[in-house]
Parts: structure tokens; sequence; C-alpha cells
């Protein structure tokens, strides 16, 4: 085992998953990059250096550069995987996805229902979401509720490096179309990891930390978030419950019930955008199935209802943050 990035992760996690299987292929825009010039054929290796590396061990027949056409890549994607291969197919920015929804929500999603469970699509779709690099309203979304709502599809958003590796293999292993979701904000971080391949299953969420006080449910980077304020309250002598969900669809949500009841006290932070999004979905599970268990209102950390700033104090105003959870968590302790 050794310390690794969660970009690192990723990219052990393909590397290792080609080797064992060639029908996986990668695809996407500048995934390999420097086609065509005299310099450095893998200049690139996706938007930030992901997939760099992946070129000179499997060649361009298996990681394929496309043109700027999200359409053609999420179709073509879809397609080898109902002829047998495995793609991983990188739609850049989340954002992106306006382009391409009809292949996922129409065609991809529904392909093993429509074909009565004969027809398997097992395409991994990477995509980076997320604010905090400045990246403005067209490449910092999160919209991973807008793929969880869509039965059919798998929803992966992992929170750090052990779980970047093994729910990517996990994923691009399944049978069933996933989208697997990378916050830009982490890829630097770091962890250990094993070297050895590994597998991380669906639909559990993990007890990142465990306490009698208050519940933090997370999910992508606001895991950490949630880590840290949990840390802070335990130097103020309060005990807290910290659940990264992992995965949003399949959800835990036995998982989610328990981490509830445990306390009755719930504080969720989502970066999604606040209408019909994660935490109003676990809110409302939480009130039906445990409602008798809660000692105090449901807290939701999220951003306002509108675009991501490009501005800096504004964006930095506008993402859930570390006082931020701490004050909701403060208003019902």
């Amino acid at each position: 085992m050794s310390v690794k990035s969660y970009r690192d992760a990723i990219n052990e996690a393909l590397l290792q998953e080609m080797k064992k299987d060639e029908n996986v292929v990668v695809m996407g825009e500048d995934v390999a990059g420097g086609a065509g010039t005299n310099g450095e054929q893998d200049a690139w290796g996706g938007v930030l250096g992901v997939t760099k590396g992946l070129l000179g061990h499997y060649g361009r027949e298996r990681v394929i550069d496309t043109p700027i056409t999200e359409t053609a890549i999420l179709g073509m994607a879809s397609g080898a995987a109902l002829t047998g291969l495995r793609p991983v197919a990188e739609l850049m920015f989340v954002d992106f996805m306006g382009v391409c929804f009809d292949q996922i929500l129409n065609q991809t999603a529904k392909f093993r229902y429509m074909f009565g469970g004969k027809a398997v699509t097992p395409v991994t779709i990477r995509t980076m979401y997320g604010g905090g690099l400045r990246a403005a309203s067209q490449h910092s979304q999160c919209l991973y509720p807008m793929f969880t709502h869509v039965p059919g599809i798998k929803v992966v958003v992992p929170s750090c490096a052990y779980d970047a590796k093994g729910l990517l293999i996990q994923s691009i292993r399944d049978d069933d179309p996933v989208i697997y979701m990378e916050h830009k904000n982490l890829y630097d971080v770091t962890q250990e990891v094993p070297d050895e391949s590994y597998t991380i299953p669906f639909g559990e969420a993990n007890f990142t930390r465990e306490g009698k006080d208050i519940t933090f449910i997370g999910m992508g980077q606001t895991v950490g978030i949630c880590n840290k304020v949990a840390d802070k309250l335990k130097s103020e002598g309060k005990s807290a419950t910290v659940l990264d969900l992992r995965t949003l669809s399949p959800l835990d949500e036995d998982s989610v019930l328990e981490a509830a009841e445990e306390t009755g006290k719930v504080v969720i932070v989502d970066e999604s955008y606040p209408r019909c999004n994660m935490a109003t979905d676990l809110s409302a599970l939480i009130c039906q199935e445990s409602f008798s268990s809660l000692k105090a209102p449901i807290k939701m950390v999220t951003p306002p209802h509108t675009p991501v700033p490009f501005s800096p104090p504004l964006e930095d105003l506008y993402l859930p943050s570390e006082e931020k959870v701490y004050n909701a968590a403060k208003e019902i302790l």
C-alpha cells in the first residue's frame, strides 16, 4: 500500500482494468492527446491529466481521442458496450451532458429494460463536477441529482482516493451504465491506497465518523467538510456520526435511516442546486421512515438556487463550507 492522490488512484484503476480485460477501452476528448504533432504523443491525458500514461501501455486503438462532440462520444460508447466492449467514456465536464442527455436518458439507461434483460450495457461515464476552481457557470455545476433521477443508471460519487479506485473498478466491471463523478477539488487529495486491484460494492455507504449527538450526511467533496466539522465538535465535547453515501443510485437507505435514528439530529450537506437535490430526497426519506426518531428539524446545507458564480468571493460564498455546516449543527445541538 502506498500514498496516492485521487487522480493517481483513478489512473491506476484504469491501467489495471485495461490490463485485466482487453475489452476495456477509454475514449473522450484529449484522453491521450498529441495526435498529428511532432512532439510528445501522450501530451495531455484529459483536461486535468487523469488518463495520462494510458496511451503508452495500450495504444490508440484502446485509448481513443474523439472529436468535440459529446453526443458522438456517448453514442459510440453505448453502442460499443452493446457489442461486448467495456468502454470508459469521458464526458469532460458534467455540464456538457446537456449536449448528449438523450443518449443517456432515452438510450443507454433503457436498453436492459426495453430488451427484457437480454441487452447489457457495461459503459462507465467518467465526468468532472463541482465548483471551487473559478471555472464559471458552465463548468462548475453539481448535477448528480439529474442522473440519480433516471432509472437504469448507477451513480457513483467517491469522496477519497481509496474509494475512487475501488468504485471505479466496480463501475467498469458492472454490466449496467454507471455515471462516475469526480470532484475537481479532490484530484490532489492523497491517501493510502492498495496497489493491488479491489472493488467497493455499490449501495454500501461508509461511516467515516461515529458518534451519538448529531449525524452528518455527505457525498463526494462534502464528506471531507463533514469530517472536519465532526472533528471540531469532538474538541468541544460533542460526538458526531458522518455518513459518506458513496453511491447515490443505488442508495444505502438502511444506513441513512440508521444514522438518522442513532442521533435524531441530522445535517445533510449537498453541493447541488437546492430544489429536488439529494438533500431534499434524503430529508423526505428520513421524515417518511424515521420521523419519530427525530429530535430536531433536519438541516440542509446547500448552495442558493443560482448559477455558480465566476467571481472568486461569490463562488466561495456560494459553496457549502465548514463554517456553514458548523453553524447548522450548532443550531440543532
